[in-house]
């Protein structure tokens, strides 16, 4: 599965990110210039959760955002389809419960949680509009729905540089640092395959949440979207 356009079946995808788990992390932040830490911090304070408030993190991988909102002092469930990601986060010892979930068809009941956070999955779901859906769902009345994810930058020059990084140095660093170099070619693209902002912001109105809105990080490499699911 090496191109973004690709119906992205939830077997395929899980299987490219079992082949990475163990640099995963490693390769992100290396690919991300050192602004990972920052991006992450921005979705924490996005999240608005109180002490002892529940989050659930979406395509959380090995844990390392699930890690970061637990610090806040919520508690948190951390939840992913990659048997591998989940696997490695244990042997690191990530301080939250692991639970295996397809993003479109979560094994919650209605209004389980104060928040919901997806960071950088959004666009690995095969439906990802069913993704923002269930997260609706699963979130109480009030709660917050957040999605940290690769955008598109707003300089039109910064956009073309940052375009040729992604399709030659993001998949060259891999091959130094990865032994599947080629999920890392699917990465990229699917960044560049990604829809902008207010595509995405329409997506979280159709989905039922309001006050809709995003923040741009880093010059919109990543937006970061917020909703607040209604009182019916």
């Amino acid at each position: 599965m090496n191109r973004a356009d690709l119906d992205k079946q939830p077997y395929d995808v899980a299987g490219m990110f079992d082949s990475i788990a163990g640099r995963y992390d490693l390769i992100n932040d290396v690919a991300a210039l050192g602004q990972v830490q920052m991006w992450r911090a921005a979705m924490v304070d996005a999240l608005e959760i109180e002490t002892d408030g529940t989050v659930l993190d979406l395509a959380a991988g090995t844990g390392t955002s699930s890690a970061a909102i637990a610090r806040s002092g919520a508690r948190v469930v951390a939840a992913d389809f990659s048997l591998g990601m989940m696997a490695e986060g244990r042997r690191r010892g990530a301080p939250v419960p692991f639970i295996g979930a397809d993003a479109q068809h979560l094994p919650f009941a209605d209004d389980s949680f104060d928040a919901a956070v997806i960071s950088f999955g959004l666009r690995n779901v095969h439906r990802p509009q069913d993704a923002l859906a269930e997260m609706a769902r699963v979130v109480r009345p009030g709660g917050r729905v957040v999605v940290c994810e690769f955008s598109t930058p707003t300089s039109l020059l910064f956009r073309t540089v940052y375009e040729r990084y992604l399709l030659r140095a993001l998949p060259a660093v891999a091959r130094r640092l990865a032994t599947s170099a080629e999920a890392y070619d699917y990465l990229a693209e699917s960044i560049l395959e990604w829809p902008d902002q207010e595509e995405l912001r329409r997506w979280f109105l159709a989905a039922g949440l309001t006050r809709a809105r995003y923040r741009n990080l880093t010059g919109g490499i990543v937006a970061l979207h917020r909703g607040v699911v209604p009182h019916t």
